[in-house]
């Protein structure tokens, strides 16, 4: 089984034109891009916030590490906003928590075509199920361990640190 906990941001099409914009109702559901895919593989989806990841705190962080340690499941996918998507995976890194647990994002609104997220969420899933215990970065045909990454805002993706 794998857990997906959701936080909002561009995978699940939410435009922030500020951040005062946070909790808008996600526009397309993780579950709509698993449908789509026919995908068969076990799984439960937790929406936790829908928050633009340039206002993601410590509070939140902490909040999605007790809803890690609260399930049963061994592998997580995090979905996660890119601005701030190195801070937590090294947040939730350094606790050394025992499972494998994969942040994902994307760069183009899930909602636009030509969106990156049906990939990303396709490619995070596959690499949840063969990582050992640990914190990863899943963007755009890359893994990243959470001791090596970052974001370059230059050319707008991760790379290793």
């Amino acid at each position: 089984m794998i857990h997906i906990i959701t936080t909002g941001g561009t995978i699940e099409g939410l435009e922030y034109e500020t951040i005062e914009s946070e909790n808008q109702e996600s526009k397309i559901s993780i579950e709509d891009f698993f449908r789509s895919a026919n995908v068969s593989f076990s799984y439960s989806i937790e929406n936790v916030l829908n928050k633009d990841s340039r206002s993601m705190t410590d509070k939140d962080r902490q909040l999605l590490v007790d809803k890690i340690e609260a399930t049963s499941a061994e592998k997580i996918i995090l979905t996660h906003g890119t601005f701030t998507m190195e801070d937590t995976a090294k947040y939730i890194g350094k606790l050394n928590l025992n499972k494998t647990i994969v942040l994902v994002g994307s760069f183009v609104l899930g909602t636009s075509n030509g969106t990156d997220a049906p990939f990303n969420l396709g490619y995070a899933i596959c690499s949840v199920q063969f990582l050992k215990p640990d914190v990863y970065v899943a963007m755009n045909g890359t893994i990243f361990h959470w001791k090596n990454v970052t974001k370059n805002l230059e050319t707008n993706k991760f790379e290793q640190r």
